[in-house]
């Protein structure tokens, strides 16, 4: 009796055991990626809800005033100095993403269906296209301004050479926003070349061959075959060029400085994530630029759950 009850207790914690052990295996795996998200993600993120509510001041944390809505109000009201400004940058920005997102959309597209072929030296430039998304933002902007500027920049030099007069691409409009959209489609047009050549290998061969013996020309098979099958690929590649085009900083930082001015305040290239910047650390308005924040990611929030919507809607 006590040979078989002392069995059973082995069992029993074995057993014990062995769903303890299946039980915390999950949060061990994801325990790492959980600190994280808490430290660098739910953190800030409250902290700077949290910050939102105050005039804040991080050199006077005495002079820190809990203003409660007032931030969010004056930003909604036109009298205030904030409002001119803040909704200038989030036009400027929208601008952006009119300008960008088409011709990040279609250039890399067509670049994939070419680099889809056997054509020579296509691995050589796969990797030509791609080699400019691994430079730094702070890089591409720099170039950006050695490029276009007016004196002694690249495009002006040659420019010069030819007897074409030369506009003053960084300190007059539109001028200024054909530099930015340059420079960004120049940088970012490898990376969702990529994504749609990795989508473009996975399309069966047979299809092709068999469009092809009905006697369907390229641009038939590229419209009733190529497009319906990467549709999902080109929802996401939108979606996530249209976000990178809103979190637009580094290229106007660096190339115009959110200029030229505008009478009404503000830059005509100053993006809403410049003005943020600069409200928080250079005027050090902190709670301003904070409230600012959180509008800009209420917008995103409402327009990611709009398009996944319409993406499973579409599925």
């Amino acid at each position: 009796m006590a040979a078989t009850t002392t069995a059973a207790e082995q069992v029993g914690q074995r057993r014990f055991h062995s769903r303890t052990g299946n039980t915390l295996v999950p949060y061990l795996f994801i325990g790492p990626h959980l600190i994280f998200f808490l430290v660098f993600v739910a953190y800030p993120f409250f902290y700077g809800l949290f910050t939102s509510f105050f005039r804040f001041d991080f050199l006077r944390p005495e002079a820190r005033e809990f203003v409660l809505f007032d931030n969010y109000v004056k930003l909604f009201t036109p009298g205030s100095i904030q409002f001119p400004v803040f909704w200038n940058a989030l036009g400027n920005t929208l601008e952006f993403v009119l300008y960008s997102v088409p011709p990040l959309v279609i250039i890399p597209l067509l670049l994939a269906v070419l680099l889809n072929t056997s054509v020579p030296g296509r691995n050589f430039f796969r990797g030509l296209y791609f080699a400019p998304w691994v430079l730094s933002a702070a890089v591409v902007g720099l170039l950006g301004f050695w490029i276009f500027q007016s004196q002694g920049g690249l495009v002006n030099y040659y420019l010069a050479q030819l007897g074409i007069p030369q506009p003053r691409w960084l300190s007059t409009m539109p001028w200024a926003w054909v530099s930015i959209v340059l420079i960004t489609i120049w940088w970012t047009v490898g990376f969702n070349m990529i994504i749609l050549l990795a989508a473009l290998q996975d399309i069966p061969r047979h299809l092709y061959e068999s469009a092809s013996i009905d006697g369907a020309t390229n641009w038939r098979q590229f419209i009733s075959i190529t497009l319906p099958i990467l549709r999902p690929v080109l929802v996401f590649v939108i979606i996530i060029t249209i976000i990178a085009s809103f979190n637009l900083f580094a290229q106007p930082f660096f190339m115009t400085g959110g200029g030229p001015a505008q009478a009404t305040g503000g830059g005509s290239t100053e993006p809403v994530m410049l003005r943020i910047y600069r409200e928080g650390f250079e005027r050090n308005q902190l709670g301003m630029a904070a409230a600012m924040s959180f509008i800009v990611a209420t917008i995103m929030i409402l327009f990611s759950y709009t398009n996944f919507r319409l993406f499973r809607t579409r599925e």
